[in-house]
């Protein structure tokens, strides 16, 4: 359908199926646009709404076809939802209620298009549910006394029914609308994502992916509950009853505030035999560690016997708009001072070895792994970074441009002397001297994310310290690692590194 060179992101589709939505860059590669796309005429996009440094997605399709909801993304905080004729190609905005900026997540079109359902901070920490009168913009909040993001909406064409989900501490909540109440629909703890009613209504689907299994298509029937499984994931002959679900924590950090995290333990875990410790660090940062499968993981556990935590520190989404603001611009270390808390964690668990303590990390989270082992180097055994951010500088100067403005809302602006003169002070490579520990650095060559001159950058510094490096580079893959054999050769090398520099015995 596209163009194979530019950016492209497929949006709603058009109740009929003759018709979808595509976000593109291909105008002149910086900017988002909309585009209608006839999957029977590929290559032939017509250009719906030309943008100009704003960034635009497109969240819903009328079932008449005539108006999609759109959500001006600004940044994690701030976001404006509005109306878009198909026809004329005019927007109308949805008037967001007092002074402040609010977040908005999924939407959806009543039945009718008369109203829309919002997931909206508007009125709180969290992204709440609620109905919209698109004709006199009022806001009817649905769902003010459940403390959590509202993360996903479906609804029912013909009799109205809504089933949302929620973002609860990482898990998965699901729900059923009817009028102004909700009811909960009993879960096993994972992830809910594609949500669909059945044709006369009587029932919910969903793909669920669970920590100790992986996604598969679920139902539940509305009146009575039940909850039916209708795949069965491949897991490769491994037996199912060995996965690890992971418990989950709060420990205190430097201000006193609460960060969650999951810890999995791995089978045998005891006093009399503590076991190395892999912190994976999540990136975006405006991203959440969510408990869904990993066969990475279970292998870790099963394989390498290494206990596996997944902290959501300060600036993680999920807990509310205040604590995802809490590493914005001049706050950055603090996040990374929440890892040295959880290294203090580590050290009370009777279980778990503190002298064998890894840090890993992919994109931002790269960067806490390079900031962690600079402030933190004596208390851990080794660093995983994979194509992580080395300088916020450079990443900002040399990041794609499409993303370079929300990712300034983000850090803060480079071109600002204050934030300079702070990314400088804090930025991994310029503290890679107090880096006394071994690191794994994999990265793309054609990452337009978090360019390839980031790991070009912290190598050589690190190794200048009279420290081992290891480093993967793939000239055929760009943010992360998307090819098969590619992935396998990553991983080996990556389990490697942690059985020669982790797992070992626990003298230095």
């Amino acid at each position: 359908l596209t163009d194979g060179k530019s950016r492209n992101v497929l949006g709603p589709i058009r109740n009929d199926g003759l018709f979808a939505i595509i976000h593109s860059t291909q105008r002149n590669g910086k900017d988002t646009d909309l585009y209608i796309a006839d999957p029977h005429r590929p290559g032939e996009m017509s250009l719906l709404m030309k943008t100009t440094g704003e960034y635009w997605r497109a969240m819903d399709w009328s079932r008449d076809g005539s108006t999609l909801l759109i959500n001006h993304y600004v940044s994690i905080n701030e976001s404006y939802p509005a109306l878009l004729d198909v026809a004329t190609g005019k927007k109308r905005r949805i008037p967001i209620p007092g002074t402040k900026p609010a977040s908005h997540g999924a939407m959806a079109f009543a039945p009718g298009g008369r109203s829309a359902y919002i997931a909206t901070d508007t009125f709180g920490e969290f992204r709440q549910l609620a109905r919209v009168d698109l004709a006199t913009m009022k806001y009817d909040v649905l769902t003010a006394k459940l403390p959590w993001n509202v993360t996903d909406i479906v609804v029912e064409p013909e009799l109205g029914l809504v089933a949302f989900a929620t973002n609860e501490d990482g898990a998965s909540g699901l729900y059923l609308l009817v009028g102004r109440t909700h009811r909960r629909i009993k879960l096993p703890l994972g992830i809910v994502s594609a949500l669909e009613f059945s044709p006369d209504g009587t029932q919910v689907g969903f793909t669920l992916s669970r920590p100790d299994a992986p996604s598969d298509a679920y139902s539940v029937r509305l009146p009575d509950g039940k909850l039916t499984r209708w795949t069965q994931s491949e897991v490769g002959g491994l037996d199912e009853e060995s996965f690890v679900v992971p418990e989950r924590i709060r420990y205190t950090t430097f201000d006193d505030r609460s960060i969650p995290a999951y810890v999995f333990r791995p089978p045998g875990a005891s006093r009399t035999k503590k076991v190395p410790v892999l912190i994976h660090i999540h990136g975006g940062p405006e991203s959440q560690y969510r408990p869904r499968f990993s066969s990475t993981d279970q292998f870790y556990l099963n394989e390498l016997g290494l206990a596996v935590i997944r902290p959501n520190v300060r600036g993680s989404a999920g807990y509310g708009k205040s604590y995802v603001r809490l590493d914005n611009g001049v706050k950055r270390e603090d996040s990374v001072k929440d890892i040295g808390a959880l290294l203090d964690w580590i050290k009370t668990q009777p279980d778990l070895d503190s002298s064998r303590v890894a840090v890993y990390g992919g994109s931002y989270g790269g960067y806490m792994v390079l900031g962690s082992l600079v402030h933190y180097s004596d208390r851990l055994r080794c660093g995983i970074d994979i194509v992580g951010i080395a300088s916020f500088e450079s990443f900002l100067k040399n990041t794609k441009s499409y993303r370079r403005d929300l990712r300034r809302a983000e850090y803060g602006d480079e071109r600002k002397p204050e934030l300079l003169e702070f990314f400088r002070r804090i930025d991994p490579v310029h503290n890679a001297e107090r880096i006394r520990t071994s690191l794994l650095v994999a990265h793309g060559v054609n990452d337009p994310r978090v360019p390839f001159s980031e790991a070009e950058a912290i190598v050589p510094k690190v190794r200048a310290n009279g420290q081992t490096v290891w480093t993967v580079y793939a000239s055929n893959e760009g943010h992360g690692f998307r090819k098969k054999a590619n992935r396998d050769y990553v991983s080996a090398v990556v389990a490697t590194f942690l059985q020669r520099h982790l797992v070992g015995d626990a003298s230095r």
